[in-house]
């Protein structure tokens, strides 16, 4: 399995020459013009309702050249997406879009501010390899994660607590995303602290740029 990381929170991944995206949001340039047969595309998942997770034209796009894909989210996304067909999902549902499983987690997006509603929020395993917790530090329990999808700079989010999770979670590989709102400088310091966390446990991180990729 191939993983592409693409701006902030966008991931593609690809096995035998079938796609699924998550999180096409408002921070990445049409999805589909980075796929090289968009036609491949068997699912989407979005974790949460956030227009940088997700946009209408982000998926019309990929409807468009890939007709009926499931698009895999919890209710606060099936509500603000009421003219897409949603497959509602929650925390412990498991399915399978075949060569893909998916694994949710979680529940919530982590508190902005008190000010703030906060929406539903659901981590997602794929393959049993790659876990991306969204907008969240939901750990996904009774799992080994091999590769941990970091989120490294949102208003919810202080580095110290991405440091804490990913040395909580101890995966084998780590890299950074949901990058969009922080400067190069900030970048740069973020991949260190997560880069030192990941290898107290023995792992291994990896500075994705997007458009850079990693075979899981």
């Amino acid at each position: 399995m191939r993983l592409t990381k693409h701006e902030h929170a966008a991931l593609v991944l690809e096995r035998s020459a079938k796609t699924l995206i998550v999180d096409p949001g408002s921070f990445t340039p049409p999805i589909t013009d980075s796929i090289g047969d968009p036609s491949s595309v068997v699912a989407v998942v979005i974790t949460h309702e956030h227009a940088d997770h997700w946009t209408p034209e982000q998926l019309t796009r990929i409807l468009a050249t890939a007709p009926g894909v499931p698009i895999f989210a919890p209710e606060g996304v099936a509500l603000a997406a009421a003219d897409f067909d949603v497959t509602v999902v929650k925390a412990g549902d498991e399915f399978t879009v075949e060569p893909f499983t998916l694994k949710f987690f979680g529940g919530k997006h982590a508190v902005i501010h008190s000010s703030i509603p906060v929406v539903d929020n659901l981590g997602v395993l794929i393959n049993d390899t790659l876990y991306y917790p969204g907008d969240s530090f939901t750990v996904p329990e009774g799992v080994d994660v091999d590769v941990l999808a970091v989120p490294v700079g949102a208003p919810w989010l202080k580095i110290g607590e991405v440091i804490d999770y990913v040395l909580e979670v101890a995966p084998k590989r780590s890299f950074a995303t949901h990058e969009m709102v922080l400067s190069a400088a900030g970048k740069a310091m973020g991949a260190d602290r997560i880069r030192w966390a990941t290898e107290q446990g023995g792992g291994e991180f990896f500075a994705l740029a997007p458009g850079d990729s990693l075979d899981l």
